[in-house]
């Protein structure tokens, strides 16, 4: 694996689910007008297509093979993996509870991280992810790390859920967002946690209208020092 140029402007956002890294990410990249890279979304995929094609999420084998033959990719906002948009299909329990587990998997992340730092070859970026700012990119211009509350976060994912009858009740969503912080901060490939040089940001009582001016504006002051 190689990383892309220290020189090029990879803002990195990193952080628990729920937190909401990937929202703030998203209204980050458009204020700069960058490029912006889902990566949870990635994971996620992979762990899709392992439900869908009956591949157990433990067998690193067979999901590393089952990674390296599909195609994905993002357009305008939307993502699809070998031409099929799976944008909510990713959202449910099943899939989160199955991308925790992909994760782990160093031969997975090694084909994952590869196509990330591809995004990042071109264009200013703002990456979302749980070790953007420690693996993927060590040595980006501006690195955040959000958390929240665990109840906040549940409540944020309930809310986001689809009201349906596979919906999970709030309290099952607290303890699956506690098991999966201490799988993640546990793990032996990329643990969750924040980069020595990143900025912390507590998102549980902030709006995100309020959290992603307090980055834009450090992004834009990190900017104006540079040159």
């Amino acid at each position: 694996m190689t990383e892309s140029s220290p020189s090029s402007i990879v803002v990195t956002i990193d952080g628990p689910a729920g937190s909401g890294k990937s929202s703030a990410a998203r209204a980050l990249a458009e204020r700069l007008d960058y490029e912006f890279l889902d990566t949870g979304a990635m994971y996620r995929a992979v762990a899709l297509s392992c439900l869908k094609n009956e591949i157990d999420p433990d067998n690193e084998e067979a999901v590393a093979a089952l990674t390296r033959s599909l195609e994905i990719k993002f357009q305008d906002g939307r993502l699809f993996v070998n031409d099929q948009e799976v944008t909510d299909d990713i959202r449910s329990s099943a899939v989160s509870s199955a991308a925790s587990v992909v994760a782990q998997h160093s031969s997975v992340r090694e084909i994952l991280v590869d196509l990330q730092r591809a995004c990042a070859s071109s264009s200013p970026l703002v990456t979302e992810g749980r070790d953007q700012g420690t693996v993927v990119f060590p040595h980006a211009f501006c690195k955040f790390f959000l958390t929240a509350r665990p109840e906040v976060r549940a409540q944020r994912r309930y809310d986001e859920t689809p009201k349906n009858d596979d919906r999970p009740a709030f309290a099952e969503l607290v303890r699956e967002i506690r098991e999966r912080d201490e799988r993640d901060a546990n793990r032996s490939v990329a643990p969750l946690k924040p980069a020595d040089d990143a900025i912390s940001i507590d998102t549980s009582d902030s709006a995100l209208e309020e959290v992603v001016s307090s980055m834009e504006t450090i992004v834009r002051d990190k900017i104006k020092d540079r040159v």
